[in-house]
């Protein structure tokens, strides 16, 4: 584990809690970003409108049998905090969790009290990020299409990593109030033959073929295997080794990036096609008029090919609501820490004037 001070600015974030106003009361929390890959721990002060990491401390989620392993791992010789609250990569029920994409069943009310905690929440990771967005600074986000200098209203984040997450926010007229979707896990629709072509290579493998999995980490490495087969294409033997490990996915972004291979290129581009299809779909859906944000992992690795326009086009071609589409901004989150900014955030239990 390695700390360190980190200075965040705040805005304003309306949470839904009823808990009165802490704004000017400094807070201490412990906060979590439970991911299929890894989990991010840190504990967190907040006082007025400065957010201070104390400590932070990232893990292999997939080195521990359940998080509760994790988290007494992570808790060993740091000083306690009353309130707690994680942001976990599956849908959260009630006062539990099942990780989508990892064996792990989250029990709050188990976690409060083995661990002493005054109060523990449970909150899906895209709706973690959602919440943390008032955190960021602009050097946090990186604008790929500035919409409408007026726009104002519902907003949506989207973020593909080892799977794909989405989540909205509300506008309610003086704030947004985000809240969770598993909208990754809806039906994949194909728009072109090759899309079509895909959709029956995976039927023959899946019952349910979401969006999921063609827009992920995950969902990279198939495009590319789908591709290796439709093109007749023999797989180099330096990416041949890498295909079977956690690392496939940035190894193909890698050598697309890189023009190293072009079967990689031709996999990442339609990666991002589809992934600007699919966050057009969860615009359009959430009527995100106030902006769409691009979280997760993998956005950050690959923005020179956001920035070349192929995620903007698939993300406009909705036909007659286009217009629209333009008017909304569209900005990439930068910074790794916004699912755990938000989870900080909800653990306070902040409760400020809206935006």
């Amino acid at each position: 584990m390695h700390s360190g001070k980190m200075r965040v600015r705040l805005a304003t974030l309306a949470t839904g809690d009823s808990t009165p106003n802490m704004q000017s009361t400094s807070v201490r929390v412990l906060s979590g970003d439970i991911g299929a890959t890894k989990t991010r721990l840190a504990v967190v002060d907040i006082s007025g409108a400065h957010l201070s990491i104390e400590c932070e401390a990232i893990y292999s989620s997939r080195d521990y049998a359940g998080f509760d392993i994790l988290l007494g791992e992570f808790l060993y010789g740091v000083e306690r905090t009353d309130h707690a609250a994680f942001g976990i990569a599956g849908p959260v029920q009630g006062r539990e969790a099942r990780t989508t994409n990892l064996p792990w069943h989250i029990d709050a009310d188990a976690l409060q009290e083995r661990f002493s905690f005054a109060r523990c929440t449970l909150l899906n990771d895209l709706e973690a990020t959602a919440c943390g967005l008032p955190a960021l600074g602009a050097e946090d986000l990186l604008t790929l299409q500035s919409g409408a200098p007026d726009a104002c209203g519902n907003a949506a984040v989207i973020a593909a990593g080892t799977g794909l997450g989405e989540a909205g926010l509300y506008w309610d007229g003086e704030g947004h109030r985000p809240f969770a979707t598993e909208g990754g896990h809806s039906s994949f629709s194909p728009s072109n033959e090759m899309d079509v072509a895909l959709l029956r290579h995976l039927q023959q493998r899946y019952s349910h073929v979401s969006w999921e999995r063609v827009v992920s980490g995950m969902g990279l490495v198939t495009l590319y295997e789908f591709l290796s087969l439709y093109r007749q294409a023999t797989v180099p033997q330096w990416l041949a080794e890498q295909m079977e490990s956690d690392d496939a996915a940035a190894a193909i972004s890698q050598a697309a990036l890189s023009g190293r291979d072009d079967i990689c290129r031709e996999a990442l581009d339609w990666f991002v096609r589809l992934y600007g299809a699919e966050a057009g779909n969860l615009a359009l859906k959430v009527m995100s008029r106030g902006g769409l944000y691009l979280g997760g992992g993998v956005a950050p690795k690959i923005l020179p090919l956001l920035q070349e326009g192929g995620f903007l086009d698939a993300f406009l071609d909705k036909g007659r609501m286009r217009p629209l589409l333009e008017a909304m901004p569209v900005q990439v989150i930068l910074n790794d820490r916004a699912a755990l900014y938000g989870a900080a955030l909800r653990a306070a239990a902040i409760e400020k004037p809206a935006l």
